[in-house]
């Protein structure tokens, strides 16, 4: 298969940890005899330094014209701390999917059993697991009509809904919960908001063409509870924007690291995969960055094309440098000379050499590499 990528890395460990995305893709490219052409453009703090524009018109026509995009981090401390900057890196992240219609964000949570004891959560809680996370990400309160007063002392953000809207991210829920364990949980807050009362009407209708799917039904706030106290209840969780944006990052702290975390964001014509961390300025140049979570959106990436032999050799990677622990300090401060490139180096390493990677653990913490 040929591919035509746009790359977006972004700003701060964006570039870091795309990069290892690529690498992996590169070696999966190599191993089963695919094209994967990459491409790479300007968005968020990077793009406005050069252009201005947090999302260049020619980064626009980039990935409209490509077939897949994988994207890196957006933001920066100058943007973060100034509540006053009319142009903001976020506006470009938000503008893309708006024009590229990406309405669907799609992020697995999966507690690895070799990282059970990195989670702040107790073991016996979140052993097990696995869920599945559809936020609608076009749509609310993120892209609501915003009001603020001339005197600055007042301020509003529109949350709106349409049936169509809810309608076309569900239908996908629902499919997806028929491969898994057929449960959706809609996270709402319908006994207070219009908008999710429309949410909970039109979810339960469709939920009658899925009729080996249980639907139940969760407020956000119990919701946000549940998450802590039982996360092994859920298997695919449908909620709006806002609601989801809070609950797949609170859903984070159950693997250990944010570090973990892919993400796919779905349209009917394009589609974008990314880490679901931030720029994490922190960290920029230091190496210590984790690029799974970029390398296991490239996982998504492959899948999204019917690619799952190779997909799964890349989740294959990812848990056996979780099992040597080939990981950066986030998740074990043990070995300091693991880089965010030698994590990638492993796991690429891995698609090429899978019996071998006992010996390649080896290497990498003698600071070499068995990728030339």
């Amino acid at each position: 298969m040929k591919l035509n990528i746009a790359v977006l890395p972004g700003d701060g460990i964006g570039p870091e940890v795309t990069n290892q995305a690529i690498k992996v893709l590169k070696a999966i490219a190599l191993e089963f005899d695919h094209t994967f052409l990459f491409k790479e453009a300007p968005v968020g703090a990077v793009a406005i330094d050069k252009h201005n524009n947090p999302l260049p018109d020619n980064t626009l026509d980039l990935c409209k014209s490509s077939d897949a995009i994988l994207f890196g981090a957006i933001g920066d401390p100058k943007y973060d701390n100034d509540p006053t900057a009319k142009v903001r890196p976020e506006q470009g992240l938000l503008k893309l999917r708006k024009e590229l219609g990406l309405y669907a964000n799609i992020r697995p949570v999966k507690a690895y059993d070799m990282l059970l004891d990195k989670s702040p959560l107790k073991q016996h809680i979140i052993e097990g697991t696995d869920i599945s996370i559809y936020r609608e990400l076009t749509g609310g309160i993120y892209f609501g009509k915003k009001y603020l007063s001339e005197d600055g002392n007042t301020a509003s953000d529109l949350c709106e809904y349409s049936k169509y809207e809810i309608e076309r991210i569900a239908h996908l829920a629902f499919k997806n919960a028929q491969s898994r364990k057929k449960k959706v949980t809609l996270v709402d807050k319908a006994n207070v908001l219009e908008t999710s009362r429309l949410w909970r009407k039109v979810v339960t209708d469709l939920a009658k063409d899925y009729p080996d799917v249980t639907l139940d039904f969760l407020f956000v706030d119990n919701a946000a509870m549940q998450m802590i106290l039982n996360p092994k209840q859920f298997d695919v969780i449908l909620t709006e924007n806002l609601f989801g944006d809070v609950i797949s990052d609170e859903a984070s702290v159950i693997g250990g690291s944010i570090g973990l975390l892919a993400s796919a964001s779905i349209g009917d014509k394009y589609a974008m995969f990314e880490p679901i961390h931030g720029s994490y300025p922190q960290a920029t140049g230091k190496g210590i960055a984790n690029p799974i979570a970029s390398i296991l959106s490239a996982a998504m990436l492959l899948e999204h094309f019917d690619l799952h032999e190779e997909a799964n050799l890349i989740k294959e990677g990812v848990e056996k440098s979780l099992k040597l622990e080939i990981t950066t300090p986030d998740l074990n401060a043990s070995y300091t000379n693991v880089s965010t490139s030698k994590v990638g180096d492993f796991i690429a390493d891995f698609i090429s050499n899978p019996n071998d990677t006992n010996i390649n653990f080896n290497n990498i913490h003698l600071g070499q590499s068995t990728i030339i």
